[in-house]
């Protein structure tokens, strides 16, 4: 039974963390909110509903589970001081993002330009910001949820989204470099728009899984990587001045 209400509970942190309520529940499971509260309230739980809720949840069972077990106390994001405090030091940012991923401290130390004072100075900023905590031996434990996620339009997703602006695109998208681009048009409804969204979360999800399994391989066999992933309804401003009739932009 302990264990039974950890995973309950579990479920209800991870709903309250994505304002999913028991009326949207309910509508995503086809059930009524009743029936939801039920459910909650005498802990009674089928396979088939357990699926349905890790679904909307966009999480594995797994996930639950290993949630469940380790808890969640980490950070789920910055403060929108803390993330402008990172982009003013362009070496900071750079530094978060490879603890993100898991670096070893000599890694960090072998492969950049760093210093050790330097570094362990850097390091102790981010202790002191409590995006990790040092340990001896120049070992740290990250202290951001695995479903960490950077501010909304905040300041580190401004700072990328110019540098993607002037720096990611600026190549031919060669696949023998391990580059792709795929530019793709048509005419989708609203729910198909929104299972897109879902797919491209689903993406999202699996390379930072591979990503944080692939950071336990030697560094000579990993590199940095990034995706840009986007949707949304739009069409190219010359087009959209040849409409007989203004585009309704409502979604």
């Amino acid at each position: 039974m302990a264990q039974t209400i950890a995973l309950i509970d579990t479920i209800k942190r991870n709903l309250k963390q994505r304002k999913i309520t028991y009326a949207d529940l309910a509508v995503r499971l086809n059930l009524s909110e009743a029936n939801i509260k039920r459910m909650f309230s005498k802990r009674d739980f089928t396979l088939q509903r357990l699926d349905g809720i890790c679904q909307v949840l966009q999480m594995d069972f797994t996930d639950l589970i290993q949630e469940m077990q380790y808890g969640s106390s980490e950070l789920e994001e910055l403060s929108i001081e803390m993330e402008t405090e990172l982009v003013s030091d362009p070496y900071l940012i750079l530094l978060t993002l490879l603890v993100i991923s898991q670096w070893e401290f000599q890694d960090i130390l072998d492969t950049y330009k760093w210093t050790l004072p330097e570094l362990t100075k850097l390091m102790a900023k981010l202790d002191r910001m409590r995006i990790l905590d040092l340990l001896p031996g120049n070992k740290y434990r990250l202290l951001l949820s695995r479903h960490f996620k950077w501010q909304k339009r905040g300041p580190v997703h401004k700072f990328f989204a110019e540098k993607v602006q002037q720096e990611f695109f600026s190549t031919q998208f060669d696949t023998k470099k391990g580059e792709l681009l795929l530019v793709v048009n048509g005419m989708l409804s609203r729910s198909s728009n929104k299972q897109i969204q879902r797919s491209i979360q689903r993406l999202a999800k699996e390379f930072d899984e591979l990503s944080k399994e692939d950071a336990k391989l030697p560094q000579s066999e990993i590199f940095g990587t990034s995706v840009v992933l986007a949707i949304r309804p739009w069409e190219l401003k010359e087009f959209t001045d040849f409409r007989v009739k203004p585009l309704d932009k409502k979604f």
